[in-house]
């Protein structure tokens, strides 16, 4: 039975934020060595108990710097009823500036008290994005667009990325399961008269070709490739296009929520912003009952997630 429009649209929230919970003690594991070693003590490296992020250490169970990025705008969305930029920047701020975790060694065990905080555009533009995408259904993605861009305008590639994840996005929320999927948005993108068109549309599009013609690969053969270089432009695995077209390689290859999630993990970088884009993806598919409760107890924010998300849905009449 198909799942009603405000079921996908809850389903893509938690899908997102659960996933990236179950990534989080992993994340930002670049030695793909120790990652093995990892990798080998458990075959399921989901809510590892012990971070082995070299850069941050949070409680498993706890949303990574992403995920509190997401919190922090969906509580802002539910309060509001909407996008307040003011409203947004004053939680964001309470939240990661002075005399926050993210302002203590406990969040950084190499930095002093007060030095510089961790800076991250990219991923946290994909769980930005995924909230948003309820809310482009009623013409205010243009009005976010350009928030964000004034955020990254440096960076008008991430930007593109970013447009093309919630198109894809969104196609699964208004739709549910679709193998055309990707045929579907490239259809979009080259028409003329499109949503939100974009400067760089054209490259992105090549990029999306690239992960169609890279489909039968499993994740580790394909995020290799991506860390050497398709191209320059993608020779980070945490930068986009590179981590999107990875995500999206996850989404359109995989064969269900928990494994999708593994598979990725297993393939280090980002990983939390990978399982976020895959997660609300495939949580648009399932909804919330294709969610695995063991993983939702294990998410120590989801019975708050899931209130805030209900309403964010519910004042959206979908």
């Amino acid at each position: 039975m198909s799942l009603a429009l405000a079921d996908r649209a809850i389903g893509a929230i938690i899908g997102s934020a659960v996933a990236d919970a179950a990534a989080q003690p992993l994340h930002w594991v670049y030695d793909l060595q120790k990652l093995s070693v990892l990798l080998s003590q458990s075959p399921e490296p989901e809510f590892r108990p012990e971070s082995a992020n070299p850069f941050y250490r949070r409680n498993t169970g706890q949303q990574s710097c992403y995920g509190d990025q997401a919190f922090v705008l969906l509580e802002s969305l539910s309060e509001c009823e909407g996008l307040n930029v003011e409203d947004l920047k004053q939680r964001t701020y309470k939240f990661f500036g002075p005399g926050s975790e993210y302002d203590t060694p406990v969040n950084d065990p190499y930095s002093d008290k007060g030095g510089k905080l961790i800076y991250c555009t990219s991923a946290f533009s994909y769980l930005f994005t995924f909230l948003l995408v309820l809310l482009e259904i009623f013409d205010v993605f243009a009005i976010y667009f350009g928030f964000q861009h004034r955020m990254v305008e440096n960076h008008k590639l991430e930007c593109c990325s970013i447009s093309f994840f919630f198109r894809f996005l969104e196609h699964f929320i208004l739709n549910g399961p679709d193998p055309k999927a990707l045929d579907a948005v490239l259809k979009q993108l080259n028409d003329p008269n499109r949503k939100n068109p974009q400067e760089l549309d054209k490259a992105i599009i090549g990029h999306i070709h690239q992960v169609k013609d890279n489909l039968s690969k499993k994740p580790k053969e394909l995020i290799p490739t991506l860390v050497t270089g398709i191209s320059a432009a993608l020779s980070c695995l945490s930068g986009l296009p590179g981590a999107f077209q990875a995500a999206l390689h996850g989404v359109l290859t995989a064969s269900g929520y928990e494994q999708a999630i593994r598979d990725t993990m297993s393939c280090g970088g980002c990983t939390c912003s990978r399982s976020s884009f895959i997660g609300a993806c495939i949580g648009a598919q399932v909804g919330l009952e294709g969610i695995p409760s063991s993983w939702k107890s294990k998410t120590l924010r989801y019975n708050t997630l899931l209130v805030l998300a209900k309403k964010v849905v519910t004042l959206q009449q979908l």
